[in-house]
């Protein structure tokens, strides 16, 4: 059987990177990891954060993350937008434009509320605009400020 795994390339901190995620994500799995000797760092890593399957590699510094691979968070609801925003741009991450971040490891992630889906998707092509126009002057995503400026056409 035939599987995608995304794998991501860490520039030597790729241990780190497992320690945060695994503090976001509570139900984080480190399937396996190989080392570069008994002592040695991990060298790769398959995982699983929210379901989401992925593998590691310590690489270096020859490549680094851009925002045109990211990982998309569905959220609930605000206080889990809040949660994950604010974890994942912990300890030098990057707030970034309409629900976007980098983390520590730079490392893009979307933390959308499934609430925007709803709002962009609306039959009212007025109200969805309104939306999407509020959503383009976000950084971290606001579900009131959202639905605020749809109904408030």
């Amino acid at each position: 059987m035939v599987s995608i795994t995304p794998f991501l390339w860490f520039d030597n901190n790729l241990e780190q990177a497992l320690e945060l995620y695994a503090s976001v994500f509570p139900d984080t799995v480190v399937h396996d990891e190989q080392r570069g000797g008994p002592d040695g760092p991990i060298f790769t890593a398959t995982f699983t954060l929210a379901g989401q399957k992925l593998m590691g590699l310590n690489g270096g510094p020859a490549f680094t993350f851009t925002e045109a691979v990211s990982l998309f968070v569905s959220c609930g609801g605000q206080a889990e937008v809040d949660y994950y925003w604010n974890a994942l741009t912990a300890g030098g991450g990057e707030e970034g434009r309409c629900g976007w971040l980098k983390d520590r490891f730079g490392l893009s992630w979307q933390i959308v509320p499934t609430a925007l889906g709803q709002l962009l998707g609306d039959p009212d092509q007025a109200r969805a605009g309104r939306a999407m126009q509020a959503m383009l002057q976000m950084h971290k995503l606001d579900i009131q400020a959202l639905t605020d400026a749809a109904d408030n056409g």
